[in-house]
């Protein structure tokens, strides 16, 4: 029977399916736009226009003010993308343009921004939006967390680690809502920057499978369609890559030894102080589960044996240890595409993928879920 969490993720991605596929009435694209607006409360400077490529920002012109603070501007365009308003180097607004033209308030005493005209925009001030709350929350548990590892409080410091990854799942969710409720606008782009492959691959897969049949031209989604398709194999779902290295006496070990049974491919190293501080998390975890079908498979990427055992003997870690201290550059990372760590892949009893990057809460609660 699927998880409560896997149904709502499912009817999710056919919610958003059934979203982008839907056409909204758009104007005929005739290769130009008219960006007009009013400014109030304005500073002394300059109103520069960027556009966004895959390298950055490029500047295309500087958009002359009235005395009144109003704007027009003609942009030509061949094709949609993302753009930007810096007001005076204090403000900046993004813009969502192809078909549409756009008309922008600023006030920058009460610091609203108000767009109208362009759909496309709106959506992506959204986007911006939830990112914003997203920024002043993270700000706020940054400051909790420098006041507590001034005093060493580890059971603290615990706490909001866990807190900073409920935060990220919470505007990870926020995003994906947003973007279903796109229509098929492009500027679904912005958000999709803002998930994590590894973890929200199949959600991804299908907004840019749609994007790219709509915009087969834009360079943005070829590129997150070729990201795409290079994590397919490595997608949940998908059997996992087998694993075949030394242990510490030099017998080859296999992942596939461990079929039948919960398996957390931990990629870890001793020199690796995040990865040093959620062992603990994974022995008190493991010493619940392993008598009911849950199993460790070490990954180290040392480069030495002498800091690999000795990270193994300090951290108390009982289960099977594999490595061929070559760093980044083991074949395993390699297969597993890993170029940070910690890193962690749970494999379910079939052999395929089950889950990504768990740890801390995120581990603790797909165990009590898969166990309890």
């Amino acid at each position: 029977m699927l998880q409560l969490k896997g149904i709502l993720s499912l009817l999710l991605i056919s919610t958003l399916i059934t979203l982008l596929s839907c056409s909204p009435k758009e104007r005929e694209f005739t290769g130009k736009v008219n960006l007009a607006g009013k400014l109030t409360n304005y500073p002394d400077g300059h109103v520069i226009l960027s556009a966004y490529n895959n390298e950055g920002t490029t500047t295309l012109d500087t958009i002359q003010l009235k005395n009144n603070g109003k704007f027009e501007y003609e942009l030509v365009l061949d094709g949609p993308n993302f753009y930007e308003l810096n007001l005076f180097d204090t403000k900046v607004i993004r813009l969502a343009l192809f078909r549409e033209d756009a008309y922008i308030e600023h006030d920058f005493e009460s610091e609203t921004t108000v767009i109208e005209g362009s759909i496309d925009s709106q959506l992506l001030q959204k986007i911006d939006d939830i990112t914003l709350v997203y920024q002043e929350e993270i700000n706020t548990l940054n400051d909790e967390y420098y006041e507590v590892m001034a005093d060493r409080d580890q059971v603290a410091i615990r706490a909001i680690q866990d807190k900073a990854m409920q935060l990220e799942a919470n505007h990870s969710t926020r995003v994906k809502e947003t973007i279903g409720e796109m229509e098929g606008s492009f500027a679904a782009l912005a958000g999709l920057g803002m998930l994590n492959p590894r973890n929200d691959f199949h959600f991804l897969d299908s907004v840019v499978q749609v994007l790219y049949e709509r915009y087969p031209d834009m360079k943005m989604i070829s590129s997150w369609k070729q990201e795409l398709d290079e994590l397919r194999a490595l997608s949940i779902g998908q059997p996992a890559p087998e694993i075949s290295l030394p242990n510490p006496n030099g017998q080859t070990v296999n992942l596939s030894d461990f079929r039948g049974k919960y398996v957390l491919v931990d990629f870890w190293a001793g020199w690796c102080k995040p990865c040093r501080d959620e062992n603990p998390n994974v022995v008190r975890l493991y010493e619940k589960y392993k008598d009911k079908g849950f199993e460790v498979f070490g990954v180290s990427l040392d480069r030495t044996r002498e800091m690999w055992l000795k990270a193994i003997e300090e951290d108390k870690l009982e289960w099977t240890q594999v490595s061929d201290l070559k760093y980044f550059n083991s074949e395993a990372a390699s297969i597993y595409q890993i170029n940070a760590i910690p890193a962690t892949y749970m494999i379910g009893p079939d052999g395929n993928i089950l889950a990504k990057d768990l740890r801390g809460i995120s581990l603790e609660n797909k165990l009590a879920e898969l166990f309890d």
